[in-house]
């Protein structure tokens, strides 16, 4: 018999309209609900199928077998696609978070076009995530969870090395002498935040409530 809160989990992460964290599920359930139990039997369970359930950004959802991704393939043209300039910018905040605008300039040698960051906020990849404890409190930058799904990781520890980034065109092969790739995982205490983050939201079609006319 199916555990009644294997069952929950599952209809939470089907229903949900985005990705769920362990406390985003366990504030949904019973009290005492084995959130972790729950996710692990669900992953068994969809383990092969054509569904499976995955961890990105720390929070879990239901996505395609990577095996049948050519089925929900699409030929298109992409309204829009990042400039070599944006390429690298996000690469040096993905390494270096959080970064200002000056250590993104330090880093490519160039003074940052105002435009390219705002292109990686508006596409969601890169958010302002707090202040500098220095002179001029710069803003600092930082990717986002959103950053994380369009590339697959589960975390920033799994970002690719730099021979792999370069493979891939987001490092130029003509960087600084001197450019390196820290830990994007460390915690910076020289910031003061600028936000919080936003409770979950959900699909609500399925609740079967008529329409006001």
């Amino acid at each position: 018999m199916t555990d009644p809160a294997e069952r929950q989990v599952e209809a939470l992460l089907f229903a949900a309209a985005g990705p769920l964290s362990l406390d985003d599920i366990a504030k949904r359930l019973p009290a005492n609900s084995d959130v972790e139990a729950a996710i692990a039997a669900l992953q068994a369970t969809y383990a092969g199928r054509g569904v499976e359930l995955v961890c990105v950004a720390d929070r879990w959802r239901f996505q395609t077998a990577p095996d049948l991704a050519f089925l929900m393939t699409e030929e298109r043209e992409e309204p829009r696609r990042l400039s070599k300039a944006a390429q690298e910018t996000l690469a040096i905040i993905a390494y270096h978070q959080p970064v200002t605008r000056a250590e993104i300039e330090s880093v490519r040698g160039v003074q940052a076009s105002r435009g390219t960051l705002d292109v990686l906020l508006e596409l969601g990849l890169v958010r302002m995530r707090g202040r500098r404890r220095t002179p001029g409190r710069p803003v600092t930058y930082g990717t986002t969870d959103a950053f994380l799904e369009h590339y697959g990781l589960a975390a920033l520890a799994d970002l690719p090395g730099m021979a792999e980034m370069k493979a891939a065109g987001l490092l130029s092969l003509d960087l600084p002498a001197d450019f390196a790739l820290p830990n994007p995982g460390g915690v910076d205490l020289e910031e003061d935040p600028l936000e919080d983050d936003a409770a979950p939201e959900f699909h609500t079609d399925f609740l079967g409530e008529e329409e006001e006319r």
